[in-house]
């Protein structure tokens, strides 16, 4: 029995067939010459490709300057004349009872000895720790009302990164690549760049892809000599050669590739970023090609900023390159070398504030004249805030229930303070913001709804945000 076809046409001779295949040909020539990643993403093979959010973003990188240990906000950006009047008395039981580490009933408040000023246009008060910061004060929207649900170090910082209290869920940095891919072509989509003083209780994987497939996940920079190693082409290798061994590599294993396995195909992306890292990255990390008055800008080559300047410039060299999502990490190692000022909050933020205060200037300063500001999301902060009573007579203990953070460019509104803790700064008390609701923001601002970035686990169409978040609109 014969089945009629009507819909269907055969070539009638090998002319014919080679006229109507042409273009098809010609399109799969075209792609493996130019080698192009946007076209090579419809295979499946770049995952990484550059691709829109939901709406238009506002901005298109964010490097979060991570302030680990948690900054005590009394001593930043949250001037409480109460708490310096109430000096050594008991919490009052107005104010009602806080769980702490540490810190019980019978703790004595803390006065700050920390002056503040009101600066720029905006008048907004900030503490003598930055003096440089305070100068770029109407870039900045202050959210004096943060709050998160921990009071320990590894639980609070998976929550900030993740907005789950354990490890194991993507972070910020990752669900952002996820939605929008990389803008750069040779340099990772991800990037964050540690303290050099050691890890923090958390470890990496608050900074990690969880779940979502491994190209998402952060590339680690190291903290002493060249950020990543071996970067120098092999000896007596032709460039052009060494071209062709990763060419053959590809397709290689393009030939077997299943279209659904993506940890795979993040192993053949990777091999053709660490062939254009060689020959293109030594020059992004080579800071010698700035002038001196950058250098001296970010407080490159003196103490005690040479470290963390030198990671802030190449934040902004990073962001000039695509470069998607960069965390600059201040504070590692032992509490004393993070913002934990469990002992003597005076010495500890009088020391930590001068490696940070200049080099996090300057990148505002610096993105701002290069035209980058704009379109370039900055977010300080750390896990939690310190406590109003005192540890010990002069430290304070973590504090999540009210606290500090900051945000620039990017689709931000300058010279804005948003939300307020109570008069000792106990709790958030108007306009509360929570980690899940700065997530929000970010996402909104890169251009990504937080209800459709989803990925597909355990049976559920997971989400940075959980459930909801709102989004903080007063700094939009």
């Amino acid at each position: 029995m014969s089945i009629d076809r009507p819909h269907v046409r055969y070539s009638r001779d090998r002319r014919e067939f080679l006229s109507n295949s042409f273009c098809g040909i010609g399109s799969l020539a075209l792609a493996s010459m130019l080698h192009d990643d946007r076209l090579r993403a419809a295979t499946g093979t770049n995952p990484l490709v550059a691709r829109p959010g939901n709406f238009p973003p506002r901005a298109t990188s964010v490097i979060f300057l991570f302030m680990a240990g948690g900054p005590s906000h009394l001593e930043t950006f949250d001037p409480k004349p109460l708490l310096n009047r109430l000096d050594g008395q008991v919490t009052p039981a107005e104010f009602g009872e806080v769980k702490y580490q540490v810190v019980n009933r019978d703790s004595k408040l803390l006065r700050t000895k920390r002056t503040f000023r009101r600066y720029g246009q905006s008048g907004i008060e900030v503490s003598d720790l930055f003096p440089h910061l305070a100068e770029r004060i109407d870039d900045i929207s202050v959210v004096r009302s943060c709050y998160g649900d921990m009071v320990v170090h590894s639980a609070a910082q998976y929550e900030l990164f993740s907005g789950r209290v354990v490890p194991g869920y993507p972070s910020m940095g990752a669900w952002s690549v996820f939605g929008l891919g990389s803008e750069s072509q040779s340099l990772p989509s991800y990037v964050v760049m540690p303290d050099p003083r050691g890890a923090l209780e958390a470890g990496q994987p608050m900074y990690a892809h969880g779940f979502l497939p491994a190209i998402y996940q952060p590339t680690m920079f190291r903290t002493r000599g060249a950020p990543v190693m071996n970067l120098d082409l092999p000896s007596g290798i032709a460039p052009s050669e060494r071209q062709a061994t990763i060419e053959l590599i590809r397709r290689l294993n393009e030939v077997t590739l299943d279209p659904n396995d993506r940890e795979r195909a993040a192993r053949i992306n990777s091999y053709d970023l660490a062939f254009r890292m060689q020959t293109e990255a030594p020059e992004v990390f080579d800071l010698s090609r700035e002038t001196q008055e950058t250098l001296d800008l970010y407080g490159v080559g003196v103490e005690p900023t040479d470290d963390y300047g030198r990671r802030c410039l190449l934040a902004r060299r990073l962001v000039e390159q695509g470069v998607r999502f960069t965390v600059v990490v201040s504070g590692g190692g032992a509490a004393k070398d993070q913002w934990d000022a469990h002992s003597d909050i005076e010495e500890n933020h009088l020391r930590m504030a001068a490696r940070t205060d200049r080099p996090v200037a300057a990148l505002l300063a610096d993105l701002r004249r290069r035209g980058l500001l704009d379109s370039t999301l900055v977010l300080w902060g750390g896990e939690f805030g310190r406590s109003p009573a005192a540890q010990g007579g002069r430290g304070r203990d973590h504090h999540n229930l009210g606290f500090s953070m900051w945000l620039a460019g990017g689709g931000v509104q300058g010279g804005r303070v948003v939300g307020a803790t109570d008069p000792i700064g106990l709790r958030a008390v108007e306009q509360p913001y929570h980690f899940r609701d700065l997530h929000a923001t970010i996402l909104h601002l890169l251009g990504l709804d937080q209800d459709l970035l989803t990925f597909p686990h355990l049976g559920r169409d997971e989400r940075l945000t959980l459930v909801n978040g709102k989004l903080i609109e007063e700094i939009l």
